[in-house]
């Protein structure tokens, strides 16, 4: 039987969100935070109170112990309330991060940073991006050199997310480094993950980089000189880092989607309010069929990008929950949704404004500051979209007959 209803508690959580988003992101504040480039305190603090940060993990470790589909919901309310996409951005990174370093690290990491995190008192980010190895993982140059109990570290990860937030309120990072050599044909082995505090000594942040988009959280880079880590804050098993850090970008692809879907509907109906208002030749520009055909054919994109988010949240769940799906499975539907969510949900923008002419192209008008959020997930953050073909295309045509010689 196929159901396409949400749970009561999954439709209670979205009202919730939404009248919390009402309150506290209504378009102005969302303005004035891209303005100051700062998520305030209180924001992240009330996501915390509302049971968003880091709601994927189990609840004995701070969470809600929501399930994927639930998180999409939530992401989805964010995408809609916030199209800036600074706060969403917020969000899929505690959550997406946050459940794969509580899911293998220590409980020495869970007391000092993921019991906080989920309050709004830490924040835990994702720090895998170099200058050399962004969409290439497997050529990271991060060395780690285990001493007695002891990690050294040394490198530079870049473009990362988060960096002042972890400065200013505490945390740290997901990161992966190399801790042994690379294999012929397997570079991916020898990696491990780490969970990195931004106070450790030998650790610098670097300059926040100028974004065009998504003004409010903050974008950086990590130096590492002979940084030295305990083993307690080693993340899985050594060697393990890159399938633990595929297996967080493939829940931070889902919520994506579920961040654009949200932010293409918000965008979708602000525009279906300039057509009925807006008059030309002395009709509402609304009942001219040249926007009414571009109308109708958004719309039935986003239905159908909504069934594939959602269908990909599921079964997910179903890997996680009853096994009925192999990660492998669901890794070719996750990289459809980042493949068509955010270029879909920057055509929305786009054609809105073009709607909207010489207002969409002013500050008055909230849609420039999502068509900004928008590229960045539509440049590549969390996998570019050829990285999502490369996948999809793996995974139909299989991976012996894709081997390179």
């Amino acid at each position: 039987m196929v159901n396409f209803c949400f749970t009561e508690e999954q439709e209670l959580l979205r009202k919730a969100v939404r009248e919390w988003c009402k309150k506290e992101l209504t378009l102005e504040k969302i303005r004035e935070m891209d303005s100051k480039g700062e998520i305030p305190r209180e924001i992240i603090k009330g996501l915390g109170d509302l049971g968003l940060l880091l709601m994927t993990i189990p609840e004995e470790h701070g969470g809600a112990n929501a399930d994927w589909t639930t998180a999409c919901v939530a992401a989805e309310e964010l995408g809609y309330a916030d199209v800036s996409i600074a706060v969403p951005v917020l969000f899929l990174v505690e959550n997406a991060w946050g459940f794969v370093t509580d899911k293998y690290c220590s409980e020495r990491v869970r007391e000092e940073v993921i019991r906080k995190a989920a309050k709004g008192d830490a924040f835990i980010g994702i720090a895998s991006t170099e200058a050399g190895g962004g969409s290439d993982v497997a050529a990271i140059k991060t060395a780690g050199v285990k001493e007695g109990n002891q990690w050294i570290l040394n490198g530079e990860k870049t473009y990362i997310s988060g960096t002042e937030e972890a400065k200013k309120i505490g945390g740290g990072h997901f990161l992966i480094a190399r801790t042994a050599p690379p294999l012929p044909g397997a570079a991916h082995k020898g990696l491990t993950a780490f969970y990195l505090p931004i106070n450790t000594p030998g650790v610098e942040i670097g300059k926040r980089f100028e974004e065009m988009g998504r003004m409010a959280i903050s974008t950086g880079s990590i130096i590492m000189d002979n940084a030295r880590l305990p083993d307690d804050y080693r993340v899985g098993e050594e060697g393990k880092g890159f399938y633990l850090t595929m297996e967080g970008f493939d829940n931070a692809r889902l919520l994506i989607g579920a961040t654009c879907l949200g932010a293409a509907q918000r965008a979708l109906e602000l525009g279906i309010e300039y057509l009925k208002e807006r008059k030309a030749f002395g009709n509402p520009i609304g009942k001219y069929q040249g926007i009414q055909f571009d109308l109708a054919e958004m719309w039935a994109e986003l239905e159908a990008l909504r069934s594939l988010v959602y269908r990909t949240a599921w079964m997910n769940d179903e890997k996680y929950k009853n096994k009925r799906f192999t990660p492998l499975e669901v890794v070719k539907y996750i990289s459809a949704v980042k493949l068509k969510a955010p270029s879909f949900a920057f055509k929305v923008f786009e054609h809105v404004m073009l709607w909207m002419g010489a207002w969409g192209y002013t500050k008055d008008c909230p849609l420039e500051m999502g068509l900004r959020g928008i590229m960045s997930y539509y440049i590549g953050a969390e996998g570019t979209m050829n990285i999502q073909r490369t996948v999809i295309a793996r995974e139909l045509l299989g991976r012996e007959y894709l081997s390179y010689k």
